[in-house]
């Protein structure tokens, strides 16, 4: 399994990730969302009560596979971030990496 290019939003995750033939997609999704799950939780106790039985991650998710075009998925992935700024002009809050609590570099941009 491979991370290639992933963007974190306020609401939702995109991604482009490699991954075996032999693993399906919904495995590895159900993967991702537990394992992702424990370790927020553990990062941030607090959520624990936030979400009803440990429910962090939303049931579905939508997939599509890459061909010819995966540089411009990469840049649409990598302008996610920037785009939500612009178009619902969102608070500093949402410029706090939410798995590490530091600034991403959008913020640190835009202080210089």
């Amino acid at each position: 399994m491979e991370i290639i290019k992933a963007e974190a939003c306020k609401d939702r995750i995109h991604m482009l990730v490699s991954i075996p033939l032999k693993l399906s997609v919904s495995a590895f999704i159900g993967y991702l969302k537990g394992k992702s799950s424990l370790m927020i939780f553990d990062q941030h106790a607090n959520l624990k009560y936030q979400y009803r039985k440990r429910k962090f991650w939303c049931k579905g998710f939508y997939v599509d596979t890459v061909g010819r075009n995966k540089k411009v998925i990469q840049e649409y992935i990598q302008n996610q971030l920037q785009e939500d700024i612009v178009a619902e002009q969102i608070t500093m809050a949402e410029y706090i990496d939410p798995f590490t609590g530091e600034e991403t570099k959008e913020l640190r941009k835009k202080k210089k």
